[in-house]
């Protein structure tokens, strides 16, 4: 079954309330690689339950409707269906512990070509289960790249901007360990090219890789770290293309440009020098 704009347009999710405790944003922590130095002070905010910091991006792996693209309804190709990026906007300060709820749809559906696949977005807005104040919104950029040539479609999102010329102004380096996708597993994503070779192998991997959105909590570790070590909540937003796949054990070189309104930054697999993050971009107060 071929991509069908308006039904896959109109693709119904339900709402969902999801609950989290401050030990959930402290395995989160863990698994981005906080308290390699048990002797940070800053860092150690994010892994003991005294005055715990939630990282903001604790949120991109709270209240997401799963594996939906699966459904054979919706005409993709979920099997060859790629992360492509992945924007979050922050509205409030981001709990260590909490009851969200998630409200999930399909904003844009882009026909790039018979040829050239399809992007389909979709954006969760998330907000306190309590007092209904927005937390964050999330779009998330999928890349069906067997499933262009339907005709109508969208318009895509505005695109993200390259970094800028010229050496960066912070490189962070941030070790993982050979365990760290069995790790991040812990947070619900449960894909087998993450644990198991077999599985990685059809995928057309060597060995098991690094979730994305590990990649990408790790990136915005990097950039608390250079810019609000103290202060995450100043982060407003973090949006970022997925490059390439980054493997456990391997370190990510995070660099920065600052320009008046934004934070610049790509991110390397240290020694392979692939970029494995790129065009990504966040804003700081």
């Amino acid at each position: 079954m071929a991509i069908q704009y308006e039904r896959l347009r109109n693709w119904h999710f339900d709402d969902r309330t999801d609950h989290y405790s401050t030990r959930d944003s402290i395995l989160y922590a863990l698994t981005l690689g906080y308290g390699a130095q048990p002797t940070d002070a800053e860092d150690l905010r994010f892994v003991h339950e005294q005055d715990t910091l939630a990282v903001p991006t604790r949120l991109a792996v709270v209240g997401a409707p799963g594996a939906w693209a699966s459904d054979p309804d919706t005409g993709i190709d979920w099997v060859r269906l790629l992360h492509g990026e992945h924007r979050m906007t922050f509205h409030a300060p981001v709990p260590a512990q909490a009851a969200i709820t998630s409200k999930t749809r399909v904003t844009h559906v882009v026909d790039k070509g018979a040829a050239k696949g399809a992007l389909v977005v979709t954006t969760r807005d998330i907000s306190d289960a309590g007092s209904g104040r927005p937390l964050a919104t999330v779009e998330h950029v999928s890349f069906c790249r067997a499933d262009g040539g339907f005709g109508k479609g969208d318009e895509p999102l505005p695109p993200l901007p390259a970094v800028p010329a010229g050496p960066p102004r912070h490189t962070v380096l941030v070790p993982s360990l050979p365990q760290a996708a069995l790790l991040y597993r812990l947070n619900g994503d449960l894909n087998p090219i993450h644990a198991l070779p077999a599985m990685a192998a059809k995928a057309g991997f060597d060995r098991p890789i690094l979730h994305g959105l590990c990649t990408y909590g790790m990136a915005a570790r990097a950039l608390v770290k250079a810019c609000c070590p103290t202060a995450p909540s100043r982060m407003r937003s973090f949006s970022v293309r997925f490059s390439a796949p980054m493997y456990p054990g391997e370190t990510l070189r995070v660099e920065t440009w600052h320009d008046a309104t934004a934070v610049h930054f790509r991110a390397v697999a240290h020694e392979r020098g692939a970029e494995v993050l790129s065009n990504g971009i966040a804003t700081i107060d």
